[in-house]
C-alpha cells in the first residue's frame, strides 16, 4: 500500500478514536496521540522503509504524544478549576472555557469608570487571586484584550481599549506574573457582545478579557 495512504489512514483512525473527550486532559491526549502517530509513522517509514516500520513508528509516536498531551491538558484542567473556585463569588469577573483556552472577563462597569483606563481598587482582590494562580502555572501565555462600546470615535475607542488592557497587564505583573508571558491587544469597539443601542448593552461591551493558553514547551 502507498506509504502516504498508510500515514493518512493512521492519522484519521487515531483522530476518530479520540474524538469524544471533553476535558482538556482528554483532548490533549487525543491531539498528542494523533500528532505523535503521524510523526512516528513518517520516522518509521524513513528508517525501515516498509509498512511494518511505518506502523511501529506510528504506535510509538502515539504513545509518546498522548502522554505529553495529557500532561498539558491536566495542567489546564487544574488551572481552570482553581480559577473558577477563586472567582466563584465575584461579580466583577467570570471564567469560561473556549476550546483549549481559559477566558476571564473583567466587566467594565465594575473594573473602570466611564472613559477611564484606571482600574478601580474594587477589582484588586480579583486580580490578586487571578495573579496567584497564573504564577502557580508558569507554562502558560497570557493575552489581555481590551474592548469598548461604540460611544465616541473609532480611533479613540481603539486607544482606550489598548490602555485598559495595558493597565490590567501592569497590575498582573506587579503581582508577580512574569512580564514576558503577558501580551496586550486592543479591539476598540469592533467586537461587541451586546447591542450598543442600550445602556445595558454598552455596559457589557466595556470590558477586558484575559485569555490563558498553554505554551508549546512544557517543563
Amino acid at each position: 500500500m502507498n506509504k502516504s495512504l498508510w500515514i493518512g489512514m493512521i492519522g484519521l483512525l487515531i483522530l476518530s478514536g479520540c474524538a469524544t473527550p471533553q476535558t482538556n486532559t482528554g483532548k490533549g491526549a487525543a491531539y498528542g496521540a494523533a500528532g505523535g502517530a503521524i510523526a512516528g509513522a513518517v520516522l518509521g517509514q524513513a528508517i525501515g522503509r516498509d509498512t511494518q516500520g511505518t506502523l511501529l513508528g506510528a504506535a510509538a509516536g502515539a504513545a509518546v504524544g498522548a502522554a505529553a498531551g495529557a500532561g498539558v491538558g491536566h495542567m489546564m484542567d487544574k488551572q481552570e478549576a482553581e480559577m473558577r473556585d477563586a472567582l466563584a463569588a465575584s461579580e466583577a469577573a467570570a471564567v469560561k472555557r473556549e476550546g483549549d483556552l481559559l477566558a476571564i472577563t473583567l466587566k467594565g462597569d465594575v473594573s473602570f469608570d466611564l472613559d477611564s483606563d484606571v482600574v478601580r481598587p474594587g477589582l484588586y482582590n480579583e486580580l490578586d487571586r487571578i495573579a496567584q494562580i497564573m504564577v502557580k502555572y508558569p507554562q502558560t501565555a497570557i493575552l489581555v484584550e481590551g474592548h469598548t462600546d461604540s460611544t465616541g470615535s473609532e480611533a479613540y475607542n481603539q486607544q482606550l481599549s489598548e490602555r485598559r488592557a495595558n493597565s490590567v497587564k501592569n497590575l498582573l505583573v506587579q503581582r508577580g506574573v512574569q512580564a514576558y508571558r503577558v501580551n496586550i491587544l486592543g479591539y476598540g469597539e469592533s467586537r461587541p457582545v451586546a447591542t450598543n443601542e442600550t445602556p445595558e448593552g454598552r455596559q457589557m461591551n466595556r470590558r477586558v478579557e484575559i485569555r490563558i493558553n498553554p505554551t508549546a514547551a512544557q517543563g
